[in-house]
């Protein structure tokens, strides 16, 4: 994903800089081009070997290393980035860059360049909390400069508080949010829902289906990372919220009408992915139902049908998807509901194919407008998520 990028690394002088070892491994078998520039101080925590090892590249500490390719090696290092990302950053040197200090070959190459800078701090508490790093922080914000808050916990020096430095895989995941796709969906405003709905029976007991959430997840994720301003309307599920989207989390499928008829008329593009329930217990009692002999009986009543209140409710020029889950007569069921709902698009699948059931890493699709029916090979549901937003994006 990441082929053809250039990340630069700034690796201070803490204790997390051990850390970003496994995020240089991350990026480089994204295809990335790695390069490191560490402090003086950072070489007592991490050697540059290490780095030199995982990414194939020098790293750069000494400013007026002899060794090198002709070019002023910090100005032709800050031109080649596509994103600076100083982690950890101490607050010595959050203090030189707020104020354009250059004094090693970390802060001039960070002070030459003009692509997306990422601050991410780690330190101690008291440090971190202190109104001159908090200032110099603004200061850093004020100049363009993105700053990744730091997690809170049990940190080296024994306290406990904010300050530690966020793990690796969530500072790929800023990376990755900033160039891992053209931002062709910049503008546009995304609706998704995901999951399951959760229909109360009693205190204690619920009705509920299989549905996990990952493609509804894997599609918010897509659309955040192409530059989408992204809703995610979610029932409950055991995944975490994509960098940039955001999460309204509902539990029934009455709670999930409301918050997207709340938010439909605003959008550009509605893309249904949830399981929501058709039917819940028509009357759900206050207390925990007991167990007597014989069989027991539930009465249950219609949800609100939220796809269809949207094709009834459209905007013009808005983009509306709905998703359908079958295990017999996919095409006709789905056509079906294509016609139905007054929606663009349905993507199909069917629970028995191999490959597309619930909680898997894949799908297999079929994409159904009114033109007509589009079969996808198995891929995962990133890929599927992605081929769906090129299609959609298609109609603007």
């Amino acid at each position: 994903m990441l082929k053809g990028k250039t990340v630069v690394l700034g690796v201070t002088g803490g204790i997390a800089a051990y850390k970003i070892a496994s995020l240089a491994s991350m990026l480089v078998k994204q295809h990335a081009d790695v390069q490191v520039i560490m402090t003086e101080n950072a070489t007592n925590f991490i050697t540059p070997t290490t780095f030199e090892t995982l990414t194939g590249n020098k790293c750069l500490v000494d400013t007026f290393d002899r060794n090198f390719q002709f070019q002023v090696e910090h100005v032709a290092l800050a031109k080649r980035a596509d994103i600076f990302m100083i982690a950890p950053a101490t607050a010595n040197v959050i203090a030189k860059v707020a104020h354009g200090l250059a004094d090693d070959m970390l802060t001039t190459t960070f002070l030459a360049c003009k692509k997306p800078k990422y601050i991410v701090p780690a330190m101690n508490t008291q440090m971190y909390e202190n109104p001159i790093t908090q200032d110099n922080l603004d200061i850093c914000r004020r100049y363009g400069m993105h700053v990744v808050e730091p997690a809170s916990g049990y940190l080296a020096c024994g306290d406990t508080g904010a300050g530690k430095m966020p793990e690796p895989e969530l500072l790929m995941e800023y990376i990755m949010q900033e160039l891992a796709f053209e931002k062709d969906m910049a503008g546009k405003k995304v609706l998704v829902t995901a999951g399951p709905t959760r229909e109360a029976i009693d205190p204690v007991r619920y009705i509920t289906n299989h549905s996990t959430g990952k493609m509804g997840y894997a599609i918010a994720q897509a659309a955040a990372r192409r530059g989408a301003e992204v809703t995610l309307v979610s029932g409950p599920v055991n995944l975490k919220a994509p960098l940039g989207v955001n999460l309204v989390p509902v539990t029934s499928a009455g709670e999930m009408f409301q918050a997207v008829t709340e938010a439909s008329s605003s959008q550009d593009v509605i893309i249904k992915a949830a399981a929501v329930a058709d039917y819940r217990p028509k009357y759900v009692g206050t207390e925990k139902t007991k167990k007597k002999d014989g069989d027991m009986n539930l009465e249950m009543e219609r949800t609100d049908d939220i796809l269809a209140w949207l094709g009834n409710h459209r905007q013009p020029g808005q983009v509306l998807c709905g998703f359908s889950m079958e295990t017999e007569n996919m095409l006709e069921n789905s056509q079906a509901k294509l016609e139905k709902k007054h929606v663009d698009m349905i993507v199909a699948n069917n629970l028995k194919t191999a490959g597309a059931g619930f909680g898997t890493d894949t799908n297999v699709v079929t994409i159904i407008t009114k033109e007509g029916a589009e079969e996808l090979a198995m891929m995962t549901k990133e890929q599927v998520a992605h081929q769906l937003l090129n299609r959609i994006m298609d109609r603007f």
